[in-house]
């Protein structure tokens, strides 16, 4: 059975001397693995379109235990995360996510789309890293079904006030009146408690559209990715390496 689609390749896995075994990230398929016959040539015509982090049109037939390359052509290569180390490593970062955490064969479409714009605005310097990285995880695990409830105080309701702490664990704020003290939270400024809530509720193409000071930003990427290591149990590998290129 041969199928047509599209996908974002998550990872490239040698295989023999000359073969390579691919995930891929597809729209209705979900996450799927694929065996390339002959793509460590330079000379073969897939090359570049099965290396990781490229989106290509692809043409699959299925295997035994897997799918195998019919036919791919590369629709976007992010050339713009090959030549930065640091963004290369976030990029991997992102797929290092997905593999994790989407289930095999799930529909995946709104997943592929975060992913891709997430890439396309590092790929081309469209917002600051650590802005990406924050709405990629926020938006990620709300998809994921780990929406924090950011409406309101879990205690009293309260929309906001000028302090308001999140509490990781629980995925809930509480406002500064209610907050005891009794349990690990980090405090939110306004601004960014208002990012977070664009981040999570806003409509797609509107998730990134927010601007935040540098000392803001820093707080933002860093109860984002708390919240993100609290419901991955995973080691994420390409995330500790970002992190030592990033200090």
């Amino acid at each position: 059975m041969i199928i047509q689609t599209e996908g974002l390749i998550l990872t490239e896995q040698p295989i023999k001397e000359k073969d390579k075994l691919i995930t891929i990230l597809t729209r209705k398929e979900g996450l799927i693995r694929c065996f390339v016959k002959g793509s460590k040539n330079l000379s073969s015509k897939y090359c570049a379109s099965t290396q990781a982090m490229t989106f290509s049109r692809l043409s699959l037939y299925s295997g035994k235990s897997s799918y195998n390359i019919n036919d791919a052509e590369a629709i976007e290569l992010f050339i713009g995360l090959r030549n930065d180390l640091e963004k290369f490593s976030l990029g991997q970062y992102f797929c290092e996510v997905a593999i994790n955490m989407i289930p095999d064969s799930a529909e995946s479409d709104e997943f592929l789309s975060l992913i891709l714009n997430s890439l396309y605005l590092l790929s081309n310097d469209k917002k600051p890293n650590l802005q990406i990285k924050a709405v990629f995880e926020l938006r990620f695990l709300s998809l994921a079904g780990y929406m924090p409830d950011l409406v309101g105080c879990k205690c009293c309701g309260q929309y906001s006030s000028d302090i308001m702490y999140f509490i990781p664990d629980e995925g809930k704020i509480i406002c500064s009146d209610c907050f005891d003290g009794t349990k690990k939270a980090e405090m939110l400024s306004p601004g960014v408690l208002t990012a977070m809530r664009t981040a999570v509720f806003a409509d797609p193409k509107k998730i990134f559209a927010f601007s935040l000071s540098e000392s803001s930003l820093r707080d933002l990427a860093d109860i984002s990715e708390k919240y993100m290591l609290r419901h991955c149990d995973r080691e994420l590998r390409a995330l500790a390496f970002y992190k030592s290129l990033a200090i």
